[in-house]
């Protein structure tokens, strides 16, 4: 009547699973929706055949016959209000309001969580990968790019405000279509590692180029012979590749606001992350206009022509990874993904 079972076949009683073992039941398991009349020691059979054919198990109960069963699951979960507290001891999650649909809100929230903690992993690898890619060229080339202490600023202010953001994003409109994710999978997959990779090179590259730009506009020299024509330092040079640098990593985590889908196509916005932004943002222009602070930090006022160029270079990072994002979907609606 529920419509769990469509035939008999489909339902198995306590005195059939006594005729079989945990190997014999795992060949059936597939085809069965009903278990009746069980004991505790079948449950955990139950249990065992599921998890043999690769299943993450879930297992429900209240009651102390249940509590091996919900020990044996990959995930025990125990009544919070009708529930014993053997139940509940063994348990690894409780329902306090006894409601199943508090499962799948549980199960979305965990979806979520694991999101943003692969995307705020995206986004800091790939912002330090980019530092490392453009201050390793930069040295081997013979000139300073930027010094210690610039990259410690971007990695306090224009890193860490972004990340935490990120930590605060809801969860994707598909979150819950989503086919469950194999338990073995690292947290590198579907992309991710290969992203960080083409996302921290594209980022250095933009910002040794704003570097090169800034150093030709003090300058006037553009010569490749980097040896002679970038020996030492470029203070404009220096300081529009510091601002491309910060402005990319602040433009780059609104990209990682979705590991797949196109940050235009998403309905809601992220305020934190804006307010991020914001502060990453103008904390960068104190250190750049206002006197003082700009000689500290060995940087010049640069023009407003330099301002718009670095700027202009730092968003280029997201038609970059939007057409990354492209390619992947493209990819993955052919196979079938």
């Amino acid at each position: 009547d529920l419509g769990i079972a469509t035939s008999e076949d489909q339902c198995m009683s306590g005195d059939q699973l006594d005729r079989l073992t945990v190997e014999e039941l795992a060949k059936q398991v597939d085809d069965l929706r009903v278990f009746a009349r069980v004991s505790p020691e079948h449950k955990v059979m139950i249990v065992r055949a599921l998890r043999s054919k690769g299943y993450i198990v879930s297992m429900t109960g209240d009651g102390v016959n249940d509590a091996p069963s919900i020990k044996s699951a990959d995930i025990g979960i125990g009544m919070g209000i009708t529930g014993t507290d053997v139940t509940k001891g063994a348990a690894d999650m409780v329902l306090q309001d006894d409601n199943f649909a508090t499962i799948v809100t549980a199960v979305g929230e965990g979806r979520r969580i694991y999101d943003n903690i692969r995307k705020a992993i995206q986004f800091l690898l790939s912002s330090n990968l980019a530092e490392v890619v453009a201050v390793f060229v930069a040295t081997m080339l013979g000139f300073t790019l930027l010094r210690p202490m610039h990259l410690l600023w971007i990695n306090l202010i224009t890193d860490t405000f972004p990340a935490l953001a990120l930590g605060m994003e809801e969860g994707e409109r598909d979150l819950m279509k989503r086919k469950p994710r194999d338990d073995k999978e690292g947290i590198f997959a579907g992309g991710v590692g290969l992203n960080v990779v083409l996302q921290g090179i594209f980022i250095g590259v933009i910002t040794l180029l704003s570097y090169f730009i800034g150093h030709y506009i003090e300058t006037g020299v553009w010569e490749w012979t980097f040896k002679e024509s970038l020996e030492g330092m470029s203070m404009d040079g220096m300081t529009m590749a510091f601002l491309t640098l910060s402005m990319t990593e602040m433009f780059h985590a609104f990209n990682v606001r979705s590991i797949h889908h196109s940050v235009f196509s998403m309905k809601k916005q992220n305020k934190y992350l804006w307010g991020a932004f914001g502060f990453s943002l103008l904390l960068t222009l104190l250190v750049i206009y206002v006197p003082g602070i700009n000689t500290a930090f060995e940087f010049a006022a640069i023009s407003a022509k330099e301002y718009f160029i670095a700027v202009a270079l730092a968003f280029t990072v997201i038609p970059f990874v939007e057409i990354c994002k492209l390619v992947r979907r493209v990819k993955n609606k052919n196979k079938g993904l």
